[in-house]
């Protein structure tokens, strides 16, 4: 059955009075937010102050307590499963198989969202040339250096071309470094930046740029 999407008018996500409690425990309060398709979204915040959560919650790993979220027109509520077919996660930790080589590691994810060979060849090309992976292709996760195996980890889920893609505490530098390698995006700081109103930084899609995904991210 096809998701039932609703008319986002350009939003990739729109979070309304979201809610999460464990027990007596309120974990995120009344969390209201809009990402507009294109851009780089980032939270700041301690740890404890609701980041994950949030993003387990758009993500469909964890139910709402209350409010409302949509991700690419798809109710997180009723269909979560679509929702996390149309996305890339990027873990905290380095979540890719150390036992396989860079080349493996990107078919692996590609065919867990059942791409088509001939489209993942374009798409795995595309990231290799964009990412200057071509002299690690054959070597082993396990072999890359720290900086190395974070772009590995950064960008297989763009290896799937989603929608929009959640990074969780990506380095600074990788997710700058594809924003700009891309040449779409355009960089600026808002004076304020709180989990519940802004975000820390919105890379904003140029005028006239091709079609990007949408990266919501998460940092302490």
């Amino acid at each position: 059955m096809a998701p039932a999407l609703q008319d986002n008018n350009g939003l990739a996500i729109s979070a309304e009075h979201l809610v999460r409690k464990f027990g007596q425990f309120t974990a995120v309060n009344d969390v209201s937010f809009q990402v507009r398709k294109g851009e780089i979204f980032g939270f700041l915040g301690p740890n404890g102050s609701g980041k994950t959560t949030v993003i387990k919650m758009l993500t469909g790993l964890l139910p709402l307590t209350s409010g409302k979220a949509h991700v690419e027109g798809i109710d997180v509520r009723t269909d979560p499963e679509a929702v996390r077919q149309n996305i890339g996660y990027m873990s905290q930790r380095f979540s890719l198989y150390d036992d396989l080589t860079v080349t493996e590691n990107l078919q692996f994810y590609g065919r867990i969202y059942s791409l088509p060979p001939d489209r993942l060849k374009r798409r795995m090309d595309e990231i290799i040339q964009l990412n200057s992976l071509q002299p690690y292709l054959n070597r082993l996760a396990a072999q890359l250096s720290g900086g190395w195996k974070q772009r590995l980890a950064l960008v297989a889920p763009c290896s799937t071309n989603p929608s929009s893609c959640f990074l969780m505490s990506p380095p600074p530098a990788s997710i700058r470094s594809l924003a700009a390698s891309s040449g779409i995006f355009s960089l600026s700081f808002p004076a304020t930046a709180s989990l519940s109103s802004s975000p820390l930084i919105t890379w904003t899609k140029r005028s006239g740029a091709a079609t990007s995904p949408t990266f919501i991210s998460a940092a302490s």
